[in-house]
């Protein structure tokens, strides 16, 4: 056999260099489509092994060959199959597949790489530096994954964990019954025996219900209207809003808008010297509750009035945007505006107070002339874009006179039902008909049904009309 370095020129397109130490050959290796660089170190021959088979490599050379290619090769299957895996599977049981996936990865790697490595004394810094190259980028195989309570079917929360859920009916308290013969009952059987409220208290707390269900959407503004003086106007506006500030948890004011010399502050006993007017000059500084707090007078139910000027020279320049100053500021505190307005329905004041209203009340005395306003005063509103308003208004029948009146209130209130949604009856009180400071735990037990009645309608009207 001739000696292999005799023609190493001629033999380099075969491969073989002549070198004194030996042959250190950089590969280009293709193996399933993936290209790799790798670093083959090729012993030094001498005479002495020129026995050697010329296809014969040293076995730690092959395993390190063979350990590369599969460990490239394993990978690009495993990173498929991930892939793969992922258009297919189950968005809900992806957690537990990527998991698995991953771990898979993690024990094909780790094996592949224990296979991979050369024991440190066969291999050199250089091939360790060419081995990290080859290593497959973990971080490129997205794993998906999600909040284990997404998937925890059945798991409850704790506002599942309600009183009328967990309290046993047949052991709970019953609150001390209300009525004469109930509670004697109640008492003298050493509290053993509780029927229950009486017919008339079980009646009173259902209307307290009505009157405190609460309002949504912003502020809600109520005009009380009347074309002709005299007819309880302003008392009606008072017993409404001494009637909804007792029974409801929010806040209620009662604005006095008449243009003339307004009563309403007068009618609840208390005055803060302040007027509409202070409102109108102070608005753009109102910056909270105590602000408009040392305006505004407020009676033993926690109802707010801002009373009228007293000088009528001055009530009269009270406009439609000095109402509109105090309507944005009620509008931030209150969630229930009463405007007592005046009798000139074609005043700019009224045209304000219209454009705002979701609810109106029109008030009539019992006599001819003043029923005859009052429909006249719905016709009004109907012809100047305000039927909405009116099919949904209360009309208050007040009963200013002691005695029987000399209509027929049954014609009145069939007359006026077919115009409006209510007709409430507000009867006589001597109280009221005093002129003086109204108490509405004074008033006839009569007279504060009606009031309460009435502002359970309006109460009812504007959450229907809210949801509609």
């Amino acid at each position: 056999m001739p000696d292999r370095n005799e023609n190493a020129t001629e033999d380099v397109d075969h491969g073989v260099l002549e070198t004194p130490a030996g042959i250190d050959t950089t590969g280009i290796g293709i193996v399933d489509g993936v290209t790799a660089q790798v670093d083959v170190t090729l012993p030094t021959i001498t005479d002495e092994d020129d026995d050697i088979d010329d296809d014969v490599v040293l076995d730690d050379d092959m395993t390190r060959v063979v350990a590369v290619d599969t460990f490239v090769s394993t990978t690009d299957a495993i990173e498929s199959e991930l892939v793969e895996f992922d258009e297919t599977a189950d968005d809900d049981a992806s957690i537990d597949h990527d998991v698995l996936a991953e771990s898979e990865l993690d024990t094909e790697v780790e094996d592949a790489e224990t296979v991979a490595a050369p024991a440190p004394s066969a291999t050199s810094s250089n091939d360790i530096a060419h081995h990290e190259r080859l290593r497959p980028r973990t971080s490129e195989v997205t794993l998906q994954s999600r909040r284990l309570g997404d998937f925890e079917v059945g798991r409850e929360s704790s506002d599942l964990l309600t009183a009328d859920r967990l309290l046993d009916p047949a052991r709970a308290v019953r609150p001390e019954p209300e009525g004469a013969w109930q509670h004697l009952l109640y008492t003298v059987s050493g509290r053993r025996i509780n029927l229950g409220d009486s017919k008339r208290a079980r009646a009173r707390k259902d209307l307290d219900r009505r009157i405190a269900a609460p309002l949504h959407g912003g502020a809600k503004f109520v005009p009380v209207l009347s074309r002709k003086g005299g007819v309880g106007k302003t008392t009606v506006t008072t017993l409404l809003g001494m009637a909804l500030a007792d029974a409801r948890e929010d806040r209620v004011i009662a604005v006095d808008a008449n243009p003339d010399r307004g009563t309403l502050a007068e009618r609840i006993g208390r005055s803060s010297g302040k007027t509409v007017r202070d409102l109108v000059r102070a608005h753009a500084d109102v910056r909270g509750f105590n602000d408009i707090s040392e305006i505004v007078a407020r009676d033993h139910t926690r109802l707010d009035v801002i009373a009228s000027d007293t000088d009528p020279h001055v009530s009269e320049a009270f406009s439609d945007s000095d109402y509109t100053a105090v309507a944005d500021v009620a509008a931030h505190f209150y969630s229930v505006v009463l405007t007592d307005t005046g009798t000139g329905i074609v005043h700019s004041v009224m045209e304000a107070t219209l454009e705002r209203a979701d609810q109106i009340i029109v008030v009539a005395g019992l006599s001819v002339d003043e029923a005859r306003l009052a429909s006249e005063t719905l016709t009004w509103l109907e012809s100047n874009g305000f039927a909405d308003l009116v099919h949904s208004a209360v009309v208050v029948l007040n009963t200013s006179r002691p005695g029987a009146p000399l209509v027929r209130a049954d014609e009145l209130e069939a007359h006026f039902r077919t115009r409006v949604s209510r007709v409430v009856r507000m009867p006589y009180d001597a109280h009221i008909a005093s002129g003086s400071t109204i108490i509405f735990r004074d008033l006839q037990p009569e007279t504060r049904a009606a009031a309460r009645e009435l502002a359970a309608i309006v109460v009812e009207s504007l959450r229907q009309r809210a949801a509609a």
